[in-house]
């Protein structure tokens, strides 16, 4: 358990694979938490579905994963019909798909009685926080992304008490589509959806 930890950085990464998805991610080392990586899709190509895993050597391993059509004609899962898991807990999470504003779209998760809320900051960043209550202050921990290309990283700060599982869910989700906590991302969503599936039955 930490009050504050050092800010640290996460690459991207590509792996062909001899049979199967491509797979691509996040890795690095936080000086507090160690080695961290975010791969999708993760483990075993499954019909219908698509999975991100993080794990790191001083956080608690998590997946997130889709089922359903949609996940054949995406590059990583979506918020869409998805489930999560943090070790062998299961992670309550809820959405409003009209909110006008970044606050209201908010993704909000509960884990072993902790409440989180996950909100875009832009396209290229977002912040995890974890509600306080009477014996702890909370977290705050915020994920910008920076760079093109082959250059690109995930730069990660906290702030607050933090625990290993604050940083689980924070990284996990730079392997997760998050473009429908925003307005403008969530038809940009839907338009490519769309796109996909049309190539898909055309193929």
């Amino acid at each position: 358990m930490h009050t504050t930890i050092s800010p640290f950085t996460l690459a991207q990464w590509s792996e062909k694979q001899p049979v199967g998805r491509k797979k691509f991610g996040w890795r690095g080392t936080s000086p507090d938490f160690g080695d961290i990586q975010v791969v999708y899709p993760a483990g075993r190509d499954v019909p219908n579905a698509m999975t991100t895993e993080v794990r790191g050597g001083l956080i608690p391993t998590a997946v997130f994963e889709i089922r359903g059509a949609h996940a054949e004609v995406v590059s990583m899962p979506t918020l869409n019909r998805s489930t999560l898991r943090v070790g062998d807990g299961l992670v309550r999470m809820s959405r409003s798909q009209w909110a006008p504003t970044h606050e209201g779209r908010a993704l909000r998760m509960t884990y072993l009685g902790d409440t989180y809320r996950l909100k875009a900051i832009n396209r290229r960043a977002y912040a995890l926080s974890r509600q306080a209550d009477a014996e702890d202050p909370g977290c705050s921990v915020t994920v910008h992304q920076g760079g093109m290309g082959s250059g690109r990283r995930m730069t990660v700060q906290a702030a607050g008490r933090v625990l290993p599982a604050d940083i689980t869910l924070a990284v996990l989700f730079t392997g997760v589509d998050r473009s429908v906590l925003t307005r403008r991302g969530a038809v940009r969503a839907g338009f490519s959806r769309i796109f996909n599936f049309w190539a898909e039955a055309q193929a």
